[in-house]
């Protein structure tokens, strides 16, 4: 699966990446190529589905130190002070195919669109052409900031002449957020620890017949196991995980 991202900072040890959590989600193996054609694995810094984001975090000691002399960390625009019709250049791996440019103009802001069958976002409108492989790539004004988050995946298909991108002002707090949270490491499967139940989740719409939180509720907890141990128990609700809100 190939996509874009873009780089958002870094840390003593790590530098880190932020891209879209749809082209991520259920990887088993995460892999950056740099603009030197460098490789490096990545790890998972942090995700948010309901915005589409994730933060993936590469080892500096993995970096070489050319690598490191070739990139630096994108700087941000203001996506609230943006009028139509100004510039707009999406950068990505669009087709898979590697670095491209695609210019435009914004063609309309605040423009909700619905993300799944019960959420919907405002999203910036370019007619940059945003195709697949520039999902998680940078929308830059023209001096070069970052102003938005590129998705192929908003709009579908059907949609043409017109891509859209996640407002960088809207997703700073939580890029923010996903930066400083413990990067999870993927260990081998002989090594891989269970939490010990079977749930069912509490959609929205359960959640408001039955008067309970959404979240995964434990239909059956195994006895010895490690959700039985800390206290968990049949009918319980899980509502976060790792001090996230989780709704599944």
């Amino acid at each position: 699966r190939n996509t874009s991202g873009i780089i958002i900072g870094a840390n003593d040890s790590e530098l880190l990446i932020v891209t879209n959590y749809h082209v991520i989600q259920g990887a088993d193996k995460l892999a950056v190529s740099f603009v030197d054609d460098s490789v490096a694995t990545a790890q998972v810094k942090g995700t948010d589905a309901s915005m589409d984001l994730a933060v993936i975090a590469v080892n500096l000691e993995d970096l070489e130190e050319g690598t490191k002399d070739n990139i630096a960390v994108a700087e941000l625009g203001d996506s609230d002070s943006l009028k139509l019709g100004e510039p707009a250049i999406a950068i990505g791996n669009a087709l898979g195919y590697g670095q491209s440019v695609t210019t435009g103009v914004i063609s309309a802001l605040d423009r909700e669109i619905a993300v799944s069958d019960t959420s919907s976002g405002t999203f910036i409108q370019t007619n940059a052409a945003i195709n697949p492989g520039n999902s998680g790539g940078a929308l830059l004004n023209i001096n070069g900031e970052v102003i938005g988050i590129n998705s192929n995946k908003i709009g579908g298909t059907a949609i043409e002449g017109m891509g859209y991108a996640i407002p960088i002002s809207s997703a700073k707090p939580i890029i923010e957020d996903l930066m400083n949270r413990e990067t999870k490491t993927k260990v081998g499967e002989e090594n891989m620890g269970y939490l010990g139940i079977t749930g069912v989740d509490v959609t929205a719409e359960i959640s408001s017949q039955m008067s309970i939180p959404t979240g995964a509720y434990v239909a059956s907890v195994t006895d010895g196991s490690g959700a039985a141990k800390a206290g968990i128990k049949k009918g319980d609700v899980i509502v976060k995980f790792d001090g996230v809100a989780i709704n599944s």
